[in-house]
């Protein structure tokens, strides 16, 4: 009987001991998991226009700096570049201003699952990475084709395409390979940015409805 009963608790033993390691096996894979989702993914290389921390995408050299933050799924962002858009290059070119575009992801959710912020925004990234001059051509040719909302988006190959088509060739492959895919996404939570276009001016974040912050940002710029 005393034998019995040892057997009996060496057996309650090894079972405890392997819930354990199975509880510690699941719990290591969660972190890995949510390690993995919260990823920024892989950091694109710095140029003399494009900084790879702040995705500030620069154009310009004035004393004012305007950052503008767009999700190519946005149709507002859509809006305020057909509204904005030629003002704010001309007023970089000038030098009046220095222009920061961000392309940020925060629109996934109306992609039916295909996540095309992120890889439209990863895919403008490659085209600042390696032809930081073509950058507002592949952002309009991005707007001009911008797919509605709650739809399934632009496949990854025509983003591709639109790259040959302004002559941002060098960025082909990195489209491709999604290189990027994540980098909107780090990069709206590094900003803290909630809804898009977001505007700064100097640091400051600006908001839009309000008419005297809109004021400032058209006075800037005209």
């Amino acid at each position: 009987m005393a034998a019995a009963k040892s057997n009996t608790n060496w057996f309650a033993i090894g079972v405890s001991i392997a819930v354990v390691v199975v509880l510690v096996a699941i719990g290591g894979l969660v972190v890995f998991l949510n390690n993995q989702a919260t990823s920024p993914g892989a950091t694109p290389k710095a140029n003399d226009t494009f900084n790879s921390e702040t995705g500030a995408i620069t154009f310009g050299d004035g004393e004012d700096t305007v950052a503008v933050f767009v999700d190519f799924q946005c149709p507002i962002c859509n809006s305020f570049e057909q509204q904005f858009g030629a003002q704010l290059e001309a007023a970089a070119a000038d030098g009046r201003i220095t222009l920061e575009y961000h392309p940020i992801a925060i629109l996934d959710r109306y992609s039916q699952g295909t996540e095309y912020s992120s890889r439209s925004a990863g895919a403008a990234v490659c085209v600042a990475e390696s032809n930081p001059d073509l950058y507002l051509d592949y952002a309009k040719v991005l707007f001009e084709n911008q797919p509605e909302e709650n739809s399934s988006g632009l496949t990854t190959d025509q983003l591709a395409d639109f790259a040959t088509q302004v002559g941002a060739d060098d960025a082909v492959s990195c489209i491709t390979d999604e290189t990027y895919r994540k980098f909107g996404v780090a990069q709206a939570k590094q900003h803290e940015i909630g809804g898009t276009p977001t505007i700064d001016i100097n640091g400051e974040r600006l908001n839009l409805q309000d008419q005297a912050d809109m004021k400032k940002f058209t006075d800037l710029i005209s």
